[in-house]
């Protein structure tokens, strides 16, 4: 019993001494910042409920494609955007593409398992993607976030947000983005060293460029985010530690050979309950691909694996609501089945 709680708590200072700093720290600043500066009614206008899904649903997963998020790292944002006005299909689009498939995880996907596999982890998380989105609009349309309150009607249409609130915002990006994307091995250090640089030009940055109570409600909003979400992210990965000391591997070897359903289902449930950091999928799966994992399971892993996460699953429901969460969840936890059967069986074959 010892070892196993030992287990959650590896977990949880490994992803403490890890995550915390470069990833979520800046997503959270991220949120609040997109809730505070940014023009709702803008986010409204082509992000929004009322926009066409033909629109806002291809223009949220293009733009999902440049956050290398993981699962936890992404619910700031997602809810950020939410908040800010975006639609449920839209938020939810952005929560699962942005891990699932970012560049920096398709770059490494291809080096490491081969182009053909990168590829199809691209076709079926966007796949995934408008119909998550379409299945969450559908689910909760009557709960749309999309009344407009007579003084953001008066805001321009045109200006999504200031000049000096969107430096701010690209800059606090760059905090998220340059220590995953520039500094891809050697010690974790020098990714602080790069973010606590980064922070500091946008901190200097803020101080001169906004006035005090704009400083003052970017950091109330973030805050609120930090609250809601951070706690369990905690308990989660907590768990999900003490759970990788109850899974045998031998079992992980028998069951997810061959290109069966069972074996795709269950490649997407260890994925969806397991966390992930990004990057940290493809190696896994490499080496269960080594141990005779199915090409089907793999790309099942590789998208509900970084995708979902356990503390990922409670965040959510903390966030948006219990029954977003359990939608969301089911729905990705079959379409990763089925993904993984059918590109198994009719994509990948000799």
């Amino acid at each position: 019993m010892l070892d196993i709680l030992l287990g959650g708590v590896v977990a949880l200072k490994d992803y403490v001494a890890t995550h915390v700093l470069t990833c979520l720290v800046p997503a959270f600043l991220l949120a609040g910042g997109i809730v505070s500066f940014i023009n709702r009614e803008v986010i409204l206008e082509y992000l929004g409920e009322k926009r066409s899904k033909a629109v806002s649903f291809p223009l949220a997963s293009v733009a999902s494609f440049f956050v290398a998020a993981c699962s936890c790292t992404v619910i700031p944002v997602a809810s950020g955007l939410y908040f800010g006005g975006a639609s449920i299909g839209v938020a939810f689009i952005v929560l699962w593409v942005a891990p699932a498939t970012n560049i920096l995880a398709l770059t490494y996907t291809g080096s490491l398992l081969g182009a053909s596999l990168a590829l199809a982890r691209v076709i079926a998380a966007l796949l995934m993607a408008f119909v998550v989105g379409g299945v969450m609009s559908f689910v909760f349309r009557k709960e749309g976030l999309t009344s407009v309150s007579p003084e953001e009607s008066s805001r321009s249409k045109e200006s999504i947000l200031e000049k000096k609130s969107a430096v701010l915002l690209f800059l606090v990006l760059l905090s998220l983005l340059l220590p995953n994307y520039l500094v891809r091995s050697g010690p974790y250090f020098h990714k602080v060293i790069l973010w606590a640089v980064l922070t500091a030009i946008f901190t200097v940055y803020a101080k001169w460029a906004l006035p005090s109570k704009a400083t003052k409600e970017w950091i109330r909003e973030t805050l609120w985010f930090v609250r809601l979400i951070f706690p369990l992210l905690l308990i989660g990965v907590f768990i999900v530690g003490v759970v990788g000391k109850l899974l045998p591997e031998a079992w992980i070897r028998t069951w997810l050979g061959g290109e069966s359903v069972r074996s795709s289902f269950l490649a997407t449930l260890i994925g969806a309950i397991s966390y992930f950091a990004t990057l940290t999928e493809a190696p896994f799966v490499s080496t269960l691909m080594k141990l005779g994992m199915g090409k089907g399971p793999a790309l099942a892993l590789l998208l509900t694996g970084p995708g979902l996460s356990l503390p990922n699953w409670l965040a959510i429901a903390r966030v948006f609501g219990g029954k977003k969460a359990f939608v969301y969840v089911a729905t990705i936890i079959l379409l990763g089945t089925i993904v993984g059967w059918f590109f198994g069986n009719f994509i990948f074959t000799p």
